[in-house]
């Protein structure tokens, strides 16, 4: 209730909190639009491999030309100002740097700035939810070792789901499932950046305007995107994802007390306390009234009778039993939003959500036949999509996590909808990601067999 007199009072003694950016999409320039005016957040500098894309970005967000002209970081430390650059190292290894935001999408090279930002001393707001969904348990053991904060992006749907979920235990409910909303058809499943405007619809006005990826988008259509994001709520908040992944029925606001239920009970659950997807599109194409499309929502059970008659009392909106109630949030504004994450690792020591263990991964699916001799393109392309599963059943097919699918090359057929794994391809064992990765597999294996 507090964060924003907080960095009031900080900027007073200290100064604004001093922020790096890595990457320059879309979820980076909806940051830069709100830092823009923000006086207790200071941009010490953006790094990005394509630096004319960086300075477009702020172009385009409205900074005059005149705040991101620095030559080099001591300059935008004396003035006040933002330095561009291609060197994410030379951002993370600057002493006045706070906190570092990765905000790349690309779970291997993720991975790696997340390392570096801890080995540094810096707090890390992950918005790269393709690299904490795969390689998280162990990246916030770290930076909790050398005690500094690795979070979840507020505004982005994992972070506001998360704390859902806090407030639902705070208050004394039961969580019976927790999760967002999307457009989802069972087709979008095989889509390719070929057809993913098709689905969408956006105008060629929208796609000039340089926001538009279409792999990106391609894996917020294809079920790739929910699967991560779901994955990262089931490690952030101990819900355990079904054993089929995910359902995406057909679901508005109305209809989360009775949907998002128990089978026993009347619902489509198959798990209490678990994750999943309300799709906006009835299984015909057609809208769902008061969809969730943009939202997020969690499902809870009162444990007594006088929390169930006070549910009707204050006009809850339940189910037939009045037991089951839900609450949700219409929409995100996943980059603008981002401040909530810097203020509260800086100034608080908290995450907006963080892994507290490995529940949820996200299998590497076949689009199509796949044939040894081909190369993964990774998500949102051509030959894979992502599952979700429990981490259990991951580590008994031995998947290969999504986030490890691009350019691996397949030295075996996997059929359509077959699950890729770790023996179909050749992994390059000196990346940093699989590395951990392997780290990560091998102690939850662990686990498994001193459980049972």
């Amino acid at each position: 209730m507090n964060l924003y007199s907080l960095m009031q009072k900080r900027t007073a003694a200290q100064g604004p909190i001093r922020v790096g950016v890595i990457g320059a999409g879309k979820f980076a320039s909806m940051f830069l639009t709100q830092a823009l005016n923000t006086e207790e957040i200071h941009v010490v500098g953006v790094a990005d491999i394509d630096v004319p894309k960086a300075r477009g970005a702020l172009q385009r967000t409205g900074w005059p030309a005149d705040r991101y002209a620095a030559k080099n970081f001591a300059e935008a430390l004396r003035n006040g100002t933002t330095y561009v650059t291609e060197s994410s190292a030379e951002l993370i290894q600057l002493p006045q740097v706070e906190v570092i935001l990765e905000v790349t999408g690309n779970p291997i090279v993720g991975t790696a700035h997340a390392v570096q930002s801890i080995d540094n001393g810096k707090h890390i707001i992950m918005v790269n939810v393709e690299a904490d969904c795969m390689v998280g348990p162990i990246l916030q053991r770290r930076a909790e070792a050398a005690g500094v904060v690795y979070s979840m992006a507020y505004g982005d749907q994992p972070a506001l789901i998360c704390e859902m979920v806090d407030w639902c235990r705070t208050v004394g409910f039961d969580i019976v499932a927790a999760g967002k909303g999307t457009k989802y058809l069972p087709e979008y499943n095989y889509s390719t950046p070929d057809t993913v405007w098709n689905y969408y619809g956006f105008s060629d006005a929208q796609l000039a305007s340089g926001d538009f990826n279409p792999k990106m988008f391609n894996s917020f259509l294809d079920g790739t995107k929910s699967a991560i994001e779901m994955a990262a709520v089931a490690n952030g908040t101990g819900l355990t994802p079904q054993d089929e992944g995910l359902f995406f029925p057909p679901a508005g606001v109305d209809d989360l007390p009775n949907i998002y239920r128990e089978k026993s009970v009347g619902g489509i659950l198959t798990r209490r306390g678990t994750v999943e997807i309300a799709s906006s599109l009835n299984r015909d194409g057609t809208e769902v009234e008061r969809d969730l499309r943009w939202g997020v929502y969690v499902t809870f059970e009162a444990k007594t009778d006088y929390a169930a008659q006070c549910f009707a009392e204050y006009g809850v909106k339940t189910d037939s039993t009045g037991r089951y109630g839900s609450l949700y949030r219409p929409y995100h504004m996943i980059g603008l939003e981002l401040g909530v994450s810097i203020a509260s690792a800086v100034l608080r020591g908290e995450a907006t959500g963080s892994p507290t263990g490995f529940r949820g991964d996200v299998m590497t699916t076949a689009k199509k036949d796949l044939k040894a001799g081909e190369t993964l393109d990774g998500e949102g392309g051509y030959t894979a999509f992502g599952k979700l599963a429990p981490a259990r059943i991951s580590l008994e097919r031995n998947a290969l996590p999504l986030g490890l699918a691009h350019g691996m090359k397949l030295k075996r057929d996997v059929p359509k909808d077959g699950t890729v794994s770790w023996d179909d391809i050749d992994a390059d064992e000196t990346l940093l990601a699989v590395q951990i990765r392997r780290e990560l597999e091998s102690e939850f294996r662990a686990e498994l067999l001193l459980s049972t």
